[in-house]
């Protein structure tokens, strides 16, 4: 079965709309063909998207640190919950199972995944369709600094291919598709 990866806020002190479109998401999931795999927790983002994967009948994979766990964070109904030591070893379970990945709106943890699959897709190390769901505006000042990046010669033109921007929930999944075949360009400009 294909793996959606979720990057989301764990926070449960965040606006109720944010939960209901992750809800969303992990329904329209599962009737897409995927199932979900994450960070494994119940609280915020994480365990909206979880509930409504399984809701809709879909196939949950958790993965998720010992020290989270042990704080009774784990979203206990997975299908598979693997229990890891370390933030490392849990992203690259989740890189290695995962078809697709999509960032969600969230905080630092959530930002700092998705910016290093972007980072592997610009070294072509990853070549999974990545996309950022930029729900009602929530990521527009990230997508302005790619922007500026890309004005001041941080990166090549071809980076902006290596990411889509979704604004619905059914758009995630256009932008998945879209994303098939995008190809990273060299990173350097030039090398001595």
């Amino acid at each position: 079965m294909k793996l959606l990866c979720v990057y989301c806020a764990s926070s449960d002190r965040i606006d109720p709309k944010y939960t209901v479109v992750a809800e969303q998401l992990g329904r329209e999931l599962v009737a897409r063909g995927f199932g979900l795999v994450y960070g494994g927790g119940k609280t915020g983002l994480m365990g909206a998207v979880a509930r409504g994967t399984k809701a809709a009948g879909g196939r949950v994979v958790g993965v998720i640190p010992e020290f989270m766990k042990a704080r009774e964070l784990a979203f206990d109904e997975a299908d598979e919950l693997v229990t890891v030591v370390t933030l490392r070893e849990r992203k690259l379970l989740m890189e290695t199972r995962a078809d697709a990945f999509v960032a969600l709106p969230g905080g630092f943890g959530t930002l700092e995944e998705i910016m290093e699959i972007l980072t592997l897709r610009q070294l072509d190390v990853v070549k999974k369709p990545c996309v950022i769901f930029n729900q009602d505006g929530f990521y527009d000042d990230l997508l302005r600094l790619f922007a500026r990046m890309l004005a001041e010669k941080f990166f090549k033109p071809s980076n902006m291919d290596l990411f889509r921007v979704a604004t619905s929930v059914p758009d995630i999944f256009t932008q998945i598709e879209a994303a098939r075949g995008a190809k990273a360009e060299s990173k350097w400009f030039e090398t001595r």
